[in-house]
């Protein structure tokens, strides 16, 4: 029989374990492990400390050696998967879940951290049904109908969603992330006075709500009350909140604050924010000085055009079933004050399980490369800190009819962002008509000058356009009686490493 540790021995590992104490937890129980080294027990706390210290690979190491001794036991499998998770390990955590549930089919929290890994992994329609399951077991789980909130989103299943969130605050009115998520969902719809009661509600709950305070500000500054929105965007600190300050004074054409809080911007950070190289390009060439933000900056040198030949072929069976999805797949409008005599999809389409939106994520992901490849070694911050993991941070498709455009605008969370184009209208009165033009003015920007320089591309079907988010960009009007329909996408890195090394 093999050694076993005293009751007293154990009794301390679990006393440091419980007082939270969980470096010498980690410490105490790894020197009993070199004596006893087959005690169960011993690997559960080591693996516990392990992960309240953020140590996930060790955790998920000890969590394995545990299961070896005691291969059927749920909650180990449970805690693994979660290990797993923190290390971007999704399919292994996959695993572990479902290993979980089938040992312990009522096991709602696993099917609820299940979901979140397949939404994590872009399977929405998966992670959907991982939350029903879940939620059919417990049906008093806010948490529950939250995530099942936040991927019906992503599906483009709004109303679903809204009801979601609704049925989260129902159990638990103190929810305020259920508040806030409920209130973007809202603001998709359209409805911005719900939205913004809704964002009212999380912050009565907690003033100090990073989304909450990020959606106020927004809110503010696109209804032109910029002073209001900054307080809002400092507290948030949230994503791009400097830029969106930046943006705010700019526009409230307080230029001297703006100078000298892109100057500190310019010297305490990496040069990686498309927004903030925007508002410095638009400065420099208004007010005639040198732009310090080197982002990207000169836009118009990185403009991609390429022809995709599984679209552009004659009868593409890709074409046709894009075109197929987009009109029969039931998926949500999202309202865009921007966009006129036209729809864009809610969620993020290429998130969907359609194979054409699959298929055309893959083709779009290898013109990403060739893009990388075609600048590598350029002077900017957009090819130096280019993604290295290809996702997409948006995707939607917008349809045009006639008369259809958009006006010139920036995609303020993109990197790099592009189109492709699978309808384009042919009887047109004008040669431009229906073009992408990109500039370097837009949005109602304060102009000291009319001379903001613009050039614009004639897309074919079949094309990709690729631009540095930075660049603003429109759709020239059309008068064809005839659509005019692209997929529209950004690709943004992970991380950004926003302070400069010391």
């Amino acid at each position: 029989m093999a050694k076993q540790p005293s009751q007293n021995e154990i009794q301390t590992v679990l006393a440091l374990l419980n007082s939270g104490k969980l470096a010498e937890t980690e410490s105490a129980a790894k020197k009993l492990l070199l004596h006893y080294p087959d005690v169960f027990l011993l690997y559960h706390a080591l693996a516990l400390a392990q992960d309240g210290l953020g140590k996930y690979s060790d955790s998920a190491t000890t969590y394995s050696k545990a299961l070896k001794l005691q291969p059927n036991t749920p909650d180990l499998l449970f805690n693994l998967g979660i290990a797993l998770t923190h290390l971007n390990r999704f399919e292994d955590a996959v695993n572990s879940y479902q290993k979980a549930i089938n040992l312990q089919p009522k096991f709602f929290e696993a099917y609820g951290n299940l979901g979140t890994v397949l939404q994590k992994q872009g399977r929405v329609e998966e992670a959907i049904d991982a939350y029903r399951q879940g939620l059919k077991i417990n049906s008093q789980d806010a948490r529950g109908y939250f995530n099942l909130g936040t991927a019906l989103r992503d599906n483009g299943q709004l109303e679903e969603a809204v009801t979601s969130y609704q049925k989260a605050l129902h159990l638990f009115p103190n929810y305020s992330d259920a508040h806030n998520n409920l209130g973007e969902t809202l603001r998709d719809q359209g409805d911005m006075e719900a939205a913004v009661k809704s964002y009212q509600a999380a912050l009565t709950l907690n003033l100090q709500h990073p989304q909450a305070n990020y959606n106020m500000a927004e809110f503010l500054y696109l209804a032109k009350r910029y002073g209001e929105a900054i307080p809002f965007f400092e507290i948030s600190q949230l994503d791009d909140w400097q830029a969106r300050s930046l943006y705010c004074l700019y526009k409230a054409e307080r230029f001297d604050e703006f100078k000298t809080k892109l100057d500190q911007l310019v010297t305490t950070t990496t040069h990686a924010s498309p927004f903030i190289g925007t508002l410095s390009t638009h400065y420099a060439i208004n007010f005639g000085v040198e732009n310090p933000y080197n982002f990207c900056k000169n836009g118009f040198n990185y403009v991609y055009q390429n022809s995709v030949p599984q679209l552009a072929a004659p009868n593409s069976q890709l074409l046709i079933d894009l075109l197929h999805d987009i009109k029969n797949t039931e998926i949500a409008e999202r309202k865009q004050g921007m966009l006129h005599f036209g729809t864009q999809s809610s969620g993020n389409l290429f998130k969907r399980p359609e194979a054409s939106f699959r298929a055309l994520a893959e083709l779009i992901k290898q013109e990403f490369i060739n893009y990388k490849n075609q600048y590598a070694g350029a002077d900017c911050e957009l090819i130096a800190s280019f993604p290295d993991t290809l996702d997409f941070t948006s995707s939607w498709y917008v349809k045009m009819r006639k008369g259809g455009y958009l006006a010139p605008h920036i995609h303020e969370i993109g990197w790099l962002s592009g189109a492709v184009y699978l309808a384009m209208p042919k009887n047109k009165v004008h040669a431009d008509e229906g073009s992408f033009e990109y500039g370097t003015h837009g949005d109602n920007y304060p102009q000291k000058h009319n001379n903001f320089p613009a050039q614009s591309i004639m897309p074919n079907v079949g094309d990709i356009i690729l631009f540095p988010s930075s660049l603003f960009h429109r759709t020239v009007p059309f008068n064809a009686d005839e659509e005019r329909i692209c997929i529209a996408f950004d690709l943004r890195p992970a991380t950004l490493s926003k302070e400069k090394a010391a």
